[in-house]
């Protein structure tokens, strides 16, 4: 499978893997699967910390470089053509504009967005592994 880690998965991935289902890390684990990081959860990691809702051992940069040395992701880039499908994607409000981005992503790159959003998850144009 190819997943795309929503921003909230890749975190607690990385710093509290107990809030993960025995699925989610089953596939996170199984060699055959693709991991897939947008930009967008990269920037959204960096509003949380800025917002103390993501406390991180190191100053930010650093521990970003360390995350991402850690886990062996592929960039799920963003690009015309993602931006071009968010701009027809409508979730209820309020929604996250990271999770519409998020959204198109895995749509436009056709991967499999691994997360906990009842919202993402209710999207039936959407693939999705639930962290259930």
């Amino acid at each position: 499978m190819r997943l795309l880690l929503d921003t909230h998965i890749w975190i607690w991935a990385l710093l509290s893997p107990d809030k993960l289902s025995q699925r989610v890390q089953r596939e996170l684990q199984r060699g055959s699967n693709e991991l897939y990081l947008s930009p967008i959860s990269i920037w959204e990691a960096k509003y949380l910390e800025r917002r103390k809702r993501l406390q991180t051992r190191y100053e930010f940069s650093k521990w970003l470089e360390q995350a991402l040395l850690e886990a062996p992701l592929k960039e799920a880039a963003f690009t015309f053509a993602v931006a071009a499908a968010a701009s027809k994607i409508e979730l209820q409000q309020p929604c996250d504009p990271g999770d519409v981005f998020l959204a198109a992503t895995a749509a436009t790159l056709d991967l499999t967005l691994v997360t906990a959003d009842h919202q993402l998850l209710a999207c039936s144009w959407l693939k999705t592994l639930s962290n259930d």
